[in-house]
């Protein structure tokens, strides 16, 4: 399998669209064309981790965080950054990272720290916005089913945990075809009466320009009357962190003893303690002070995440127990969760994790 191949069906499984905006997800470096001997698979993409990957003869490294951002100007070996990716590149080593893609994935990231948790009754934190968009378009009575299912096969119509979503309104439109025109029905000059449906689907906005490809080769008219509505709706099956309930309530102490057993920490910074009981607990993978505000608004007892500020401990109120348990923490299980991925659906050839070391925090206690 080409490494092309391997990334659209990847991102088939995790799809890129759903990265940040300031994010550097995909293919970073590397052949596209070439065929993929191995896959080590590491939640960083440091030189340790190339030189792995080149014991090993794996030729691509798939990693949670991107090693470039914007910026780099120049690979001359000048600091870690360079000195992985110049190595990677004269090893033909190719790198894919995935990242907030994988933050945003319903069943991402924060899914399996709420797995770990033991959370029940689980929602996204924050939903990503203005993503969705609605498809209204008219076609003949008797070829409708025809487009719908061209329209559902190119994407169209998923909505959560259902697919082949649509709304149909049966009616009349009419239409003369001019001097030029080739109309499947109808005569030049002469208004025609049409019983047409009303076809109505929704569908994610990457998926625009398939989606239109596909009503137009399926359609039977030379001129397709259509629309493309943006939503404002949320879209709750993709987003940052996630919030849930856990089995029984916990005061603070007990709470505080349970993560740190779960996630095997050293240590938890956290906000004052109060007498509040704990059962709504929220969760952001990484750097999670954004999502303070949104584990407020949906009554968290407690919100885990990293990377928390002085100040932003202040946040709480008091309604609301803030842990930081530390970024690399916080995203520990992200390498045995893409291993697990990736070993179900790419079977056919070998893929590891690694055994190196990515996380440059220590500890002296």
């Amino acid at each position: 399998m080409k490494i092309q191949e391997f990334i659209n069906e990847f991102e088939q499984i995790i799809p890129i669209w759903q990265a940040e905006d300031f994010d550097n997800v995909g293919l970073l470096c590397g052949n596209r064309e070439r065929e993929i001997s191995g896959i080590l698979v590491a939640h960083d993409a440091l030189e340790s981790v190339i030189d792995e990957a080149i014991e090993s003869n794996f030729n691509l490294i798939v990693c949670f965080h991107p090693l470039i951002f914007s910026g780099l100007k120049s690979i001359t070996g000048k600091n870690y950054v360079e000195k992985a990716v110049l190595k990677a590149l004269e090893n033909k080593i190719a790198i894919y990272a995935i990242h907030t893609a994988f933050d945003n994935d319903y069943f991402g990231v924060n899914y399996k720290i709420c797995e770990v948790l033991g959370l029940k009754n689980q929602k996204i934190l924050m939903p990503k916005q203005n993503q969705l968009k609605k498809l209204e378009v008219f076609v003949p009575i008797d070829s409708a089913d025809n487009l719908k299912n061209a329209l559902f096969q190119a994407g169209a119509g998923n909505i959560g945990f259902y697919d082949e979503c649509s709304f149909s309104v049966n009616g009349h439109g009419t239409f003369r075809p001019l001097e030029g025109s080739n109309p499947k029905v109808g005569n030049q000059n002469e208004r025609e009466i049409a019983s047409e449906v009303l076809v109505s689907v929704i569908f994610e906005d990457f998926k625009e320009n398939q989606i239109l490809s596909a009503m137009k080769l399926n359609h039977p008219y030379e001129e397709v009357a259509y629309q493309l509505i943006s939503l404002d709706n949320e879209n709750h099956y993709a987003g940052l962190g996630r919030f849930g309930d856990l089995e029984s309530e916990m005061n603070g102490g007990d709470f505080l003893q349970f993560v740190k057993e779960k996630f095997d920490l050293k240590v938890i910074r956290h906000s004052s303690l109060t007498n509040k009981e704990i059962r709504r607990v929220g969760v952001l993978g990484g750097s999670g002070a954004s999502g303070i505000k949104a584990a407020l608004a949906s009554k968290c007892d407690a919100y885990l995440t990293g990377d928390i500020k002085y100040h932003d401990f202040f946040s709480s109120e008091e309604k609301m127990l803030i842990c930081d348990i530390g970024h690399f923490e916080s995203e520990q299980f992200v390498t045995q969760h893409l291993f697990e991925i990736l070993s179900e659906k790419f079977p056919i050839f070998a893929i590891a994790k690694t055994i190196k070391k990515t996380n440059p925090v220590n500890y002296f206690i």
